[in-house]
């Protein structure tokens, strides 16, 4: 009887394991599926009239540079400014302790590189993706955006924005190989794509928003 009941258990666990793996399959197909077609290159980015250019944050290193990926973000970003895609880079990141800061980092980096200091606002509560884009459209008033990051996060990106009412479309930033890390950054955005599906069907305010902010200023 005790055999029968183990092997039941074992039986619900592989049934329940199976259908959360299908679960989480089906949404990563469907957020890739849907916005796929909206990941365009810089040229193709040309003119298109967005409002702002929203660089997302990534990793800082301790001594203040940014990582190879967010350094590849903003130079993306730099050169979709540059084209004429958007009069403004709106730089969405963390800077939620004193001694870490994303955008700060972003924007002196682009200012170096030449780009006009008042065509820089900074999003300093972009603590993941949906508040970046939760705050692109409630704070900055943002309706028509290009989205810079690398191309496995482009997906989740603007699945979300399209659930904000952003009229979104996305340029990949991945300009070099990265690390054997990558592997587990892709591996661990399916499980971010199943929270990002939700969280878009709950709408949940971000923990700060604040005033609003005009790009057009």
């Amino acid at each position: 009887m005790r055999k029968k009941m183990i092997i039941k258990i074992i039986s619900w666990i592989i049934f329940i394991g199976l259908v959360i793996a299908l679960i989480v399959g089906a949404i990563n197909i469907y957020m890739v599926t849907t916005t796929s077609k909206r990941i365009i290159s810089v040229d193709d980015a040309k003119d298109i009239n967005a409002d702002c250019i929203i660089v997302l944050g990534a990793g800082v290193k301790p001594s203040g540079k940014p990582s190879w990926m967010l350094e590849d973000r903003i130079i993306v970003g730099e050169q979709l400014y540059n084209v004429n895609a958007a009069p403004k880079l709106l730089m969405s990141g963390d800077h939620g302790r004193e001694n870490y800061d994303e955008v700060n980092t972003m924007k002196n980096y682009a200012i170096n590189d030449g780009i006009p200091s008042e065509d820089i606002f900074m999003d300093h509560a972009g603590f993941e993706t949906y508040d970046s884009m939760y705050r692109a459209k409630k704070i900055f008033g943002a309706k028509k955006v290009v989205i810079v990051s690398q191309k496995y996060h482009l997906y989740r990106s603007l699945y979300i924005a399209k659930k904000m009412g952003l009229d979104a479309y996305g340029v990949s930033s991945d300009l070099r190989y990265y690390s054997k890390k990558q592997y587990y950054r892709e591996a661990r955005e399916w499980l971010a794509r199943v929270k990002s599906f939700i969280k878009c069907i709950a709408k949940p305010e971000p923990k700060y928003l604040g005033d609003s902010i005009d790009l057009k200023a």
